[in-house]
């Protein structure tokens, strides 16, 4: 497959939200919160975000402690490690009010343990050197922290992925396949993926791999396809394959 990034729908909806972030009244309202189902590309497009913007990008575990983070996130900065967490913190404070970079915190969930200790120092971090902070997590991450009105109430954006429409699979098929596709077999991916991005990214791998081990050229259309597996459900342990033509139009 060709490398390159694909801007879907999905990635329109997150600049939109950051520019508002940015763009906010309230200073201390400055945290984002990105959300929705596994594999929808929320991590790979906010990562692609974070480098483009000099941003910190952290991946939160689930025994993450405030000194834990404090020690990942200096990291990050390429700051010294050792110390009290209260020397840690004006630490990292220092460089983030120095550099205005944002924060990424991936995996957001796991910072809600322990009455969301860890999320109330990365709130701090907001609040004090006035940096936007994007939280990353799964569809039920906006009631969790629902809970914490002193960090719900700084959240000035919300953005919800969702499935990758027919366009976001047509360009997807057009900028990373490296066979041409017709629209009936890139409807076929998005059927089959049910617009789980990562889902169209492992279908057009294999797509590749079959059309070169059957010898296939110019442009690939179902009927090439038709009865192959092209994915699997790995909750009903059931083959998806392509449809016949008839059935696909």
């Amino acid at each position: 497959m060709r490398q390159g990034f694909v801007k879907t729908e999905n990635y329109a909806r997150f600049i939109a939200g950051v520019k508002a972030v940015e763009e906010r009244g309230a200073a201390e309202a400055g945290m984002m919160l990105v959300h929705g189902q596994p594999g929808l590309g929320k991590s790979h497009i906010v990562y692609r975000w974070a480098e483009e913007a000099g941003a910190v990008f952290l991946r939160a575990n689930v025994d993450w402690t405030p000194k834990y983070f404090l020690v990942e996130l200096s990291k990050a900065l390429n700051l010294d490690t050792r110390g009290t967490a209260q020397a840690l913190f004006e630490r990292c404070l220092r460089v983030l009010i120095e550099r205005q970079c944002p924060i990424i915190i991936d995996e957001a969930e796991f910072t809600l343990a322990d009455r969301a200790a860890v999320l109330e120092k990365i709130r701090d971090f907001s609040d004090r050197a006035e940096v936007t902070v994007v939280l990353i997590g799964m569809e039920q991450i906006q009631r969790n922290i629902s809970r914490y009105k002193q960090i719900s109430s700084r959240i000035a954006q919300v953005v919800e992925f969702g499935p990758a429409t027919a366009s976001d699979v047509a360009l997807a098929c057009a900028k990373l396949c490296e066979f041409a596709l017709t629209p009936a077999l890139a409807a076929e991916v998005l059927r089959l993926s049910a617009g789980r991005m990562r889902e169209v990214l492992n279908i057009l791998a294999r797509i590749e791999r079959l059309a070169r081990a059957n010898g296939l050229a110019g442009t690939l259309d179902v009927p090439h396809f038709a009865g192959l597996e092209l994915a699997h459900d790995w909750q009903s342990r059931t083959a998806k394959t392509v449809r016949p033509a008839k059935a696909a139009a």
